[in-house]
């Protein structure tokens, strides 16, 4: 499946910003200030998408193209939102040889978004692991914090009703 653009638009708040923006005057003029102040942003809006990546920019000065390239660099940055039901589809050695691919596969078509996107109604995200530590179980999926193993791809539409 070809990746999709995020669809879900930028909903932040004028409070967000407010936080935002005391978190920044605090920290701005501290040697390496970027990475706590990425952080806190993170914390406030749950994810850094371009509008928050500028608005640090904006008030640090730091030109926009650093920001976004130590966001996507540590993996503990997000820059799409994550949905209400965070589903995460272990894709390590054990759960892929028994089927998680086709999890995976079946999870993005009835979904119709793919690794790391949410549902334009902010109700699911998708992200794949490498393992969730239950691989007597392969192949396993998270919701949140509920396990599912031993899936089939026929399985995961009767889970995802659970959510509805």
């Amino acid at each position: 499946m070809a990746c999709k653009a995020q669809s879900v638009p930028f909903r932040g708040t004028k409070e967000q910003e407010m936080a935002l923006k005391e978190t920044i005057a605090s920290l701005k003029d501290s040697k390496g200030c970027l990475m706590p102040i990425m952080q806190k942003a993170q914390d406030i809006y749950g994810y850094l998408p371009i509008e928050v990546q500028t608005m640090i920019s904006d008030e640090t000065g730091i030109p926009l193209e650093k920001i976004y390239g130590v966001s996507t660099f540590y993996a503990q940055f997000a820059l799409q939102p994550k949905g209400r039901y965070q589903i995460s589809v272990c894709l390590g050695t054990a759960c892929y040889v028994k089927g998680s691919g086709e999890i995976f596969a079946k999870l993005e078509e009835l979904l119709g978004i793919t690794n790391g996107q949410c549902t334009p109604d902010g109700k699911f995200s998708l992200d794949s692991c490498r393992c969730v530590g239950a691989c007597g179980l392969a192949p396993v999926m998270m919701i949140n914090d509920e396990v599912y193993g031993r899936l089939t791809p026929d399985q995961i539409p009767g889970i995802l009703a659970k959510y509805q």
